[in-house]
């Protein structure tokens, strides 16, 4: 996974009777530093970098109970939500999509977070 864009954590998980998993936004480069220019191959990895997180925390895409997507304005909202299906293979979180002017690096159209809980016992 690149490090972080800022001067934050990809991720903190919390643990108690649950585990819940906190991400800050996740940004749409690859393992290699690079970004794709097209919308739906940033959705793609931001996705592939999301399971890594996952993967990371002991948790599964099955987990995943809230998504906040941001999307600059004007961007291809159906081809955001195909590979969010793609990922999610039937599992429905929570999800919320904002429009916005801009990302933190002009390259970025779109960026996500998520919130994954699960039980301390699994």
């Amino acid at each position: 996974m690149f490090p972080p864009a800022g001067n934050h954590s990809h991720a903190i998980l919390t643990t108690g009777v649950n585990s819940f998993l906190h991400t800050s936004g996740i940004a749409p480069i690859a393992t290699d530093g690079t970004t794709p220019a097209e919308t739906a191959d940033q959705a793609q990895v931001i996705w592939e970098n999301a399971k890594a997180i996952l993967a990371d925390a002991h948790m599964e895409p099955q987990d995943v109970i809230s998504t906040t997507t941001y999307v600059v304005v004007g961007e291809d909202l159906n081809s955001l939500t195909e590979e969010r299906d793609k990922f999610f293979s039937g599992h429905q979180p929570a999800a919320t999509t904002i429009s916005i002017p801009a990302l933190a690096d002009k390259a970025w159209k779109v960026e996500i977070s998520i919130v994954a809980a699960k039980n301390a016992t699994n």
